[in-house]
């Protein structure tokens, strides 16, 4: 027989779920498993328990689908997994029941916005990294050499009785550090004529 099986989730710190569970029960929910947000983790959600007590032909009911994942990408593949068991997907606030006829569409239609989303995120990005350039910001973090720290690196390179990994360590850095910003500098030899 198939069950109608809800899910909610809450903030630790926010509302009460009284009219989730209220509006769940009204679409016929008989168990309803709830997810408090905290900062701790559980070692199993009740949204994988969820998922455990759902069988082919099922249908899971949610207040809203932000509720049911994090991202749209997680979406999207909480969809399809459901998706692969026959399970239907009921959204109270969006109004959206995704079931076997209309899955195919609907994950068509899930997959374009989880790309748009991600070329969205990539956008923004790439435009606050433009705007700190203009704004003379460089990424990354700042370098632990400065430019009076290079003169004395290299100054102390020269001194055939100090090697690379002395000075690294005096100047509290790696050996590739001093060879990445300071190079290959050869130490002064003494000139012997016969």
């Amino acid at each position: 027989m198939n069950q109608v099986i809800g899910y909610i989730r809450i903030a630790s710190s926010g509302p009460n779920n009284t009219f989730q569970r209220e509006a769940l029960s009204k679409e016929g929910c008989h168990q309803i498993f709830e997810d408090v947000i905290s900062n701790k983790s559980a070692a199993k959600s009740q949204l994988e328990l969820c998922l455990d007590a759902l069988s082919s032909g099922d249908t899971l009911v949610i207040w809203r689908l932000d509720y049911l994942s994090k991202s749209l990408r997680d979406l999207v593949k909480l969809v399809a997994v459901l998706n692969a068991a026959n399970i239907n997907l009921k959204s109270l606030q969006e109004k959206v029941t995704i079931s076997p006829d209309s899955r195919n569409s609907v994950m068509q239609i899930f997959s374009v916005l989880a790309e748009f989303e991600q070329n969205l995120v990539k956008e923004k990005a790439q435009a606050g990294l433009k705007a700190a350039r203009a704004r003379g910001r460089l990424g990354g973090r700042k370098s632990k050499l400065d430019q009076k720290d290079i003169l004395e690196i290299r100054s102390l390179l020269k001194d055939p009785n100090l090697s690379v990994a002395d000075i690294a360590k005096q100047f509290g850095v790696s050996r590739t550090t001093i060879y990445n910003r300071v190079g290959v500098v050869q130490p002064e030899r003494e000139n012997f004529e016969s």
